[in-house]
């Protein structure tokens, strides 16, 4: 990389709180991409903008930069034979635990006509990963090659794979940074980290769901919220529409967490097994948006009968299948998922240590149980067992005694199943309350349009 001002200087810039042009920023995270940046130069850098933040023009720069750092996907024009006939459509969540509305949304979405080429990441923390779910599926390949991935993107609609080389090469090693150097709460480098892999997907409109709630990344309602409308703007004016749904993480959105039941718990949702509940109606709304975005449906009203639509007639599920095949999964995973997902060899309930209703969740201290039973990783060179989790989780304002437990632990030993009822217990608060006397929070709790200049 040739730098036309030394780079320690655009370094010594940021530090004293004066704002980068972009063409300094495109050059700072070119050096980060191709290594003529040094380690510390991009440690003091991130620490630079810790300290000091970004304006709006700065993040926006810094997103393109990020997103144009590798490849930049396009699917029409190419004379592959790939020219896609529809809108080019994402989403993307902060995180949270028994949020497996990507396994569902992706298919959903494929189903009424839509293309997405999802890249996901893995767990972090006590939050699951989308990655981690679709690996308790036997065969199922989250690296396929770039030509496979962007076939069966065609073919299926939908493609739900890890992030590539190619893709934002500077993200990968900018967050690897950030994460020993104590710069990761960081506003602009936590949009530009979001942005900069799903903008490089080459979207026609994307949608983000922001999780609030003490299961959520971000600490405040403030936080999430401002986190939420950063995003819409940045993503916007970076030339992509987008929305950011704000919703609730005060306890888990699916009643279970970990890998393989989160997968159950999709195949149910998409065949129809299962009808109602809080994954389903935070699923439906954010395709509804995305519908919206990709011109899809007229109104939202469109929007929501052609997805009960193509739910009920099994569409989304036959996505979903393909998929699955497509990526070397089993061919038969929706008839029999029983025999394709791991089962873990200790089941049992969990009881409160007195009756009542439960009033209040530390969603986070729920995510991490499931971590201590081996769903999650501790650190990122961890094995997972996909067998293990939750389920039957008890929702706030549910009823809990010696018959209803707090939830079932699925576990690979007695002691595990031991240490994560105790963590449950910790976590879950019964209270005698009478029927109705829990206030439950509000699910959607706003929705941030953003369209593009």
């Amino acid at each position: 990389m040739t730098f036309r001002a030394l780079p320690q200087e655009l370094i010594r810039a940021k530090r004293d709180g004066q704002a980068l042009s972009p063409e300094a920023i495109g050059e700072l995270v070119g050096g980060i991409a191709d290594g003529s940046l040094s380690d510390a130069q991009v440690g003091a850098l991130a620490m630079a903008i810790f300290l000091n933040g970004m304006n709006a023009a700065e993040t926006v720069a810094l997103t393109e930069a990020v997103r144009d750092s590798g490849e930049v996907l396009a699917w029409r024009g190419l004379g592959e034979g790939l020219d896609l006939p529809g809108p080019v459509l994402d989403k993307h969540s902060t995180g949270g635990v028994g949020d497996l509305v990507s396994l569902v949304l992706g298919p959903w979405i494929a189903a009424c006509g839509g293309y997405v080429p999802m890249v996901s990441g893995r767990g972090l923390g006590h939050t699951g990963g989308t990655l981690d779910k679709l690996e308790a599926i036997p065969g199922y390949d989250i690296a396929p090659s770039r030509d496979r991935f962007r076939a069966l993107v065609r073919e299926a609609g939908v493609a739900i794979v890890g992030q590539t080389a190619e893709l934002a090469p500077a993200d990968r090693r900018l967050y690897a940074i950030r994460d020993v150097t104590a710069t990761v709460e960081s506003l602009p480098l936590i949009v530009s980290s979001i942005l900069g892999k799903k903008l490089a997907c080459g979207l026609d409109a994307l949608v983000m769901d922001v999780k609030t709630g003490s299961g959520a990344f971000m600490p405040t309602l403030e936080k999430s919220r401002e986190l939420a409308q950063t995003i819409a703007e940045v993503a916007s004016r970076a030339g992509t529409p987008t929305t950011a749904l704000l919703t609730d993480m005060s306890q888990p959105l699916a009643p279970c967490a970990g890998n393989a039941v989160e997968v159950r718990e999709a195949i149910d949702l998409l065949l129809c097994n299962k009808r109602g509940g809080r994954l389903l109606e935070v699923t439906r709304t954010l395709a509804a948006e995305l519908l919206l975005a990709g011109r899809l449906a007229r109104d939202h009203e469109g929007a929501l009968a052609l997805l009960d639509e193509r739910l009920a007639s099994g569409a989304a599920a036959e996505r979903f299948a393909r998929m699955v095949a497509g990526l070397g999964g089993p061919a038969d995973l929706l008839e029999r998922p029983e025999r394709h997902l791991p089962r873990a060899p200790v089941v049992r309930p969990v009881h409160a240590a007195r009756g009542g209703r439960v009033t209040r969740m530390d969603t986070r201290a729920v995510g991490l149980a499931v971590v201590t039973l081996g769903g999650g990783r501790r650190a990122p060179s961890d094995a997972i067992d996909h067998s293990v989790g939750l389920t039957g989780i008890a929702a706030l304002g549910d009823a809990v005694d010696g018959e209803r437990p707090l939830a079932w632990v699925h576990a690979a030993s007695e002691a595990d199943a031991e240490r994560a009822a105790s963590q449950l217990r910790e976590a879950i608060e019964v209270n005698d309350v009478a029927p109705g006397g829990v206030v439950l929070p509000t699910l959607i709790q706003d929705v941030i349009r953003r369209e593009a200049p």
